[in-house]
C-alpha cells in the first residue's frame, strides 16, 4: 500500500493558492524574468513556464506537512522554470520552501542545508567570475545567495530563536514544578511541627484532666473531689497559657510584639513539679551542661514532656527516672518508669506521642528508642524506657 502524504496545513493552502494566482496574473500580463531570446531559454512561449509555477504552487502545499519532499520537488522546479522565460512567483515561492524546511524540517536537514546552500553561493560567485573574467558574473552568486542562501540561514536564525524560547518556557515550568514541590514539601513541614507542638503541649495536661476527673467522679469523697478539681484547674490554666503561647507565635508577624520564647531545660523543674502534682513518682537527674543549641533543648524538653504524660497514662505505682548527661558531643536523655500491666490507659490518647518524639530525634539527626526492658533492679520485672541521643555539633544539626 502506498504511503500517503500528510494533509496540508490550513496556512500553506492559502499561501500555495497566493502562489498560484499571482503568478498566473504576472503570466497574464506577460511579465517574464528573462526574454524570450535569452539563449538559456530551452522552451520559448508563454505556456512553457505555467508548468513549474504549478509544480510550486504544488509544493507549497508540503511546506510543513513534508518539508524535504517539497524541498526537492521545489528544486526540480526551480531549474525546469530557468529554461523558460520563468515567473517571479515561482522565484518567491522557492525561498519560502527553502525558509520551510530549515524552519520545520529534521534538525539534520536545518544544520545541512544552510551549509549546502553556502557553499552553492561561493561556488556560484567564484565559478562564472573565473570563467568569463567579467564583474557581471558575480551577479550570478548574488542570485543563488538570495534565492537558497539567505531564505536557509533566516530559517535557521528562527528555528534557534524558538528553539531557545521552548527550552526557556521548560526551564521555567520545571522551575515552577520544583518551586511546588518545595513549597508542598514546607507546608507538609510546617504542618507536622505544628502537630507535635500542639501534642505535646497540651496532652499532658488534657491527660491530667482526664485521669483527675474521673477519680472525682467515681469517689465519693469531698476532700479527694476538692483535690482533683484543683488539680484539673492548674492544668487546664497551664494548657490554656501553652496554646495562647502557640497561637501568638503562629500569629506573630515581625510587630513590636515578641513571641514567648520556646521552653529550655530550665524548665524541666517545673514540669517534674507539675508530673508530681498530677500523682507521679518522679527523679529528676539532669547534668546537660551549658550552651546547648537551642533546637536541642527544645526536643529534649518535649522529649521528656511526653514520656511524663505516657508514665502518667499507662505506668504503674512506682518511681519515674529522668535523666539527662552529656556524653561525647551529644545530649542523652533516658526516662524510665514502672511497666504498667493494665489493659486500658487511664486517659485516651491519640498514638502519636511516640511518633513526635522520633520525628525531633530524626530531625536533629538523632536516635531514639521506646520500649519495654528488663529491670536491673528486680527479678524478671520490666520497666519501660525511652531513650534518645541527640547530636550538639553544628554539623549534624544542619
Amino acid at each position: 500500500m502506498a504511503a500517503r502524504l500528510p494533509r496540508p496545513r490550513r496556512f500553506d493552502v492559502y499561501a500555495a493558492s497566493a502562489g498560484l494566482l499571482g503568478g498566473l496574473l504576472l503570466w497574464g500580463i506577460g511579465l517574464g524574468v528573462r526574454p524570450a531570446d535569452e539563449p538559456v531559454v530551452l522552451f520559448d512561449g508563454r505556456w512553457p513556464l505555467l508548468v513549474p509555477l504549478a509544480v510550486m504552487a504544488g509544493c507549497e502545499l508540503l511546506r510543513r506537512a513534508a518539508p524535504r519532499t517539497g524541498l526537492l520537488v521545489g528544486t526540480a522546479a526551480l531549474v525546469a522554470d530557468t529554461f523558460t522565460q520563468g515567473s517571479l512567483v515561482t522565484l518567491i515561492m522557492y525561498t519560502d520552501l527553502m525558509y520551510a524546511a530549515v524552519l520545520y524540517g529534521p534538525p539534520a536537514s536545518a544544520r545541512r542545508i544552510p551549509w549546502i546552500t553556502g557553499l552553492l553561493t561561493v561556488a556560484g560567485t567564484v565559478v562564472p567570475y573565473a570563467l568569463w573574467r567579467v564583474p557581471e558574473a558575480l551577479l550570478i552568486g548574488v542570485a543563488v545567495g538570495v534565492v537558497s542562501f539567505a531564505p536557509a540561514s533566516t530559517g535557521l536564525i528562527v528555528r534557534n530563536h524558538r528553539e531557545a524560547a521552548d527550552a526557556a518556557l521548560l526551564r521555567a515550568e520545571q522551575t515552577a514544578l520544583l518551586a511546588e514541590t518545595d513549597r508542598v514539601q514546607a507546608v507538609t513541614a510546617e504542618r507536622s511541627r505544628m502537630a507535635r507542638e500542639l501534642h505535646d503541649m497540651v496532652a499532658n495536661h488534657l491527660s491530667a484532666i482526664a485521669i483527675h476527673s474521673t477519680a472525682a467522679l467515681s469517689l465519693d469523697d469531698a476532700a479527694t473531689t476538692r483535690q482533683a478539681l484543683g488539680v484539673i484547674r492548674e492544668n487546664s490554666v497551664a494548657g490554656l497559657a501553652e496554646m495562647r503561647r502557640l497561637i501568638g507565635i503562629l500569629r506573630d508577624q515581625g510587630g513590636d510584639t515578641e513571641p514567648a520564647a520556646a521552653p529550655t531545660l530550665d524548665g524541666l523543674g517545673a514540669l517534674v513539679d507539675g508530673a508530681r502534682a498530677n500523682g507521679l513518682d518522679v527523679t529528676l537527674d539532669a547534668t546537660p551542661g551549658e550552651n546547648l543549641p537551642a533546637p536541642v533543648e527544645l526536643a529534649a524538653y518535649r522529649i521528656v514532656q511526653e514520656s511524663l504524660t505516657n508514665a502518667l497514662k499507662h505506668a504503674s505505682k512506682g518511681t519515674v527516672l529522668v535523666r539527662l548527661d552529656r556524653h561525647e558531643g551529644a545530649l542523652r536523655v533516658r526516662v524510665t518508669s514502672p511497666h504498667g500491666d493494665r489493659d486500658t490507659p487511664r486517659a485516651p490518647g491519640s498514638g502519636a506521642g511516640l511518633v513526635g518524639m522520633r520525628e525531633r530525634a530524626a530531625l536533629l539527626h538523632g536516635t531514639f528508642e521506646a520500649g519495654a526492658v528488663p529491670d536491673a533492679g528486680s527479678a524478671g520485672g520490666k520497666i519501660w524506657a525511652v531513650r534518645a541521643t541527640l547530636p550538639l555539633t553544628e554539623g549534624d544539626l544542619a
